[in-house]
C-alpha cells in the first residue's frame, strides 16, 4: 500500500520530519507514563488487596509479556500495511486499557488490564523506529534515536512521580484514569501524518546485472538468524533491559524501605534517577555517531563500554555505599544505564533489509522482553521476598556486565553484516 501522499490541511502541517518526530516523542512518553504509573501504587495495592512483592512485579511484567507475544505479528502489519495507522490505533488501545485499570476490583482483573496495555504497545517501538530510520539519514540515526529514547525515562519518571502524588491525594484509581487521557489526543493527531511507501521484500540478484529476487519466508528467517551482529546485539539489549526495568520498578520501594520515606517522596527520588536518562540516551547517541566516523563498529563498542561502566557503578552503589554517596552513584547509573539504547536500536536498522525494519526491532523486543523486561521485576521481587530488597538489588551489576561482554563480541561481526545490508539498501536508495 502506498501511503506516500500528503494529506491536505492538517496533514500537510503535521507531516514534516520534525513534527512527526515530536508526535512520536510524546506518544513514547505517554506509553511509559501509562506503563509505569503502577510502580508507585504498589504500597496502596498491597494495603487494599494484600498482594506480595512478586505479584507487584508481575503487574509490570504483564505488559512486557503481552508485548512479547504480539510484537512480531503487529510489526509485520506495520512493515506491510501502514506505520501511521498502526501507531495511532495502538496508542488508542493502550490508553483505553490504562483507563480500564481504574475500575478493577482485584489482582486478576488488574493483571488482565495491564496485559491489554501491552497489547496496545506491542508494535509502537518497532513502528516508531522504522519511521525514524526512513525519515533521517544513517549518519545521524543514533542521535535521533537517542533523543527519541529520552522520552522513555521522562515518561517513566513522570508516571512514577504522578502516580505517587495522585494516589496519596485522591486515590490510586484516579492515577490510572488521569494519565490515560493525553495519549488519546496525540493518537488522533497521528492519523493525519505522512507515511512512507511500503518497500518490496526483494534482494539483489545472484550476479551483477541480474534482476532482484523476491524474498521467501526462508530468506527472511535466514536474514535474521545468520546475522550474528543482531544476535549478540539483541542478547546484550536484553541483559541491559533486565537492569533498567528492575531499577524503574523497584527503586521507589527501595528508597521507601531503606530510608523510611513516604511513597510520594520515594517515588520522586527514584524518578530523579531515571529522569537522568534524558541525558544518557541523547549523549549515548551523539557520542556513538561521532565515534562511528572513525570506527565502523562503534555502535557496538560504545554500548560495551557504557554497559560495563553501569555494572561498576551499580556494584559500588548497592554493595559499598549508603546515603548521599549511594544516591550520587545511582544518579550516575541513571545516565549510563540507557546510554546503550540509541546505538543498539540503530544497529537493528543498520544491518537489515529496509523493508524489514519494524520486524527487526520487534525481534529485538521479543528477546529483550523474554530475557530482560519480563524477568527483571518479578525476579527481583522474588529475591526480595526471600532475601530482602537490598540484597536483591545487589544482583543487578551482573546483568550489566554480561551486556557489555555480549556487545563486545558482536562488534567483531558488524562490518560484514553492515556491508550485506548496504548492498540491499542500494536497491532502494530513493526510498530509504
Amino acid at each position: 500500500m502506498n501511503n506516500n501522499s500528503v494529506d491536505p490541511g492538517i496533514g500537510a502541517r503535521l507531516s514534516s520530519p520534525r513534527v512527526v518526530f515530536s508526535l512520536l516523542f510524546l506518544l513514547y512518553m505517554f506509553d511509559y507514563i501509562d506503563r509505569l504509573v503502577v510502580v508507585s501504587l504498589f504500597p496502596f495495592l498491597k494495603q487494599d488487596w494484600g498482594i506480595s512483592d512478586t505479584q507487584c512485579g508481575l503487574l509490570v511484567s504483564a505488559v512486557y509479556w503481552s508485548i512479547l507475544i504480539f510484537t512480531l505479528p503487529v510489526s509485520v502489519l506495520i512493515d506491510r500495511w501502514s506505520r501511521k495507522k498502526s501507531i495511532g490505533l495502538m496508542a488508542l488501545l493502550w490508553s483505553a486499557a490504562t483507563l480500564a485499570c481504574a475500575f478493577t476490583q482485584n489482582f486478576t482483573q488488574l493483571f488482565s488490564a495491564r496485559t491489554a496495555i501491552g497489547l496496545g504497545e506491542a508494535g509502537y517501538a518497532p513502528g516508531g523506529t522504522a519511521l525514524i530510520a526512513a525519515m533521517f539519514p544513517k549518519a545521524m540515526r543514533a542521535r535521533v534515536l537517542g533523543v527519541w529514547n529520552a522520552s522513555i525515562p521522562l515518561g517513566s519518571a513522570m508516571g512514577i512521580i504522578l502516580g505517587g502524588i495522585i494516589a496519596e491525594h485522591v486515590g490510586w484509581r484516579h492515577a490510572f484514569g488521569i494519565v490515560a487521557l493525553p495519549g488519546v489526543i496525540v493518537a488522533v493527531l497521528f492519523f493525519f501524518v505522512r507515511d512512507y511507501r511500503t518497500i518490496a521484500l526483494v534482494k539483489p540478484g545472484g550476479s551483477p546485472g541480474h534482476a532482484s529476487i523476491r524474498m521467501r519466508w526462508g530468506d527472511i528467517a535466514g536474514h535474521f538468524l545468520k546475522n550474528r551482529t543482531l544476535v549478540f546485539n539483541n542478547l546484550a539489549f536484553a541483559a541491559n533491559t533486565f537492569v533498567t526495568t528492575a531499577l524503574m520498578t523497584w527503586l521507589p520501594s527501595y528508597f521507601q524501605r531503606m530510608e523510611d520515606l513516604s511513597m510520594s517522596r520515594a517515588a520522586a527520588k527514584g524518578g530523579v534517577v531515571m529522569m537522568l536518562a534524558i541525558v544518557g540516551a541523547p549523549l549515548g547517541g551523539y557520542l556513538t555517531d561521532r565515534w562511528m566516523k572513525r570506527r565502523q563498529n562503534a555502535r557496538l563498542l560504545f554500548p560495551a563500554i557504557s554497559s560495563t561502566t553501569t555494572a561498576v557503578i551499580l556494584l559500588a552503589a548497592f554493595n559499598c555505599f549508603a546515603g548521599p554517596v549511594q544516591y550520587a552513584l545511582l544518579m550516575g547509573a541513571g545516565i549510563s544505564a540507557v546510554a546503550f539504547v540509541p546505538a543498539a536500536a540503530a544497529v537493528t536498522q543498520d544491518v537489515v533489509h529496509p523493508g524489514l525494519r519494524a520486524v527487526s526491532l520487534s525481534l529485538c523486543v521479543i528477546v529483550q522482553h523474554i530475557l530482560g523486561s519480563a524477568l527483571g521485576p518479578p525476579v527481583i521481587g522474588a529475591l526480595s521476598d526471600r532475601f530482602g530488597l537490598a540484597t536483591a538489588m545487589a544482583f543487578l551489576p551482573l546483568a550489566a556486565l554480561l551486556a557489555g561482554i555480549l556487545f563486545f563480541i558482536g562488534s567483531f561481526f558488524h562490518a560484514r553484516d553492515s556491508q550485506r545490508a548496504e548492498e540491499i539498501q542500494s536497491l532502494f536508495s530513493s526510498t530509504a
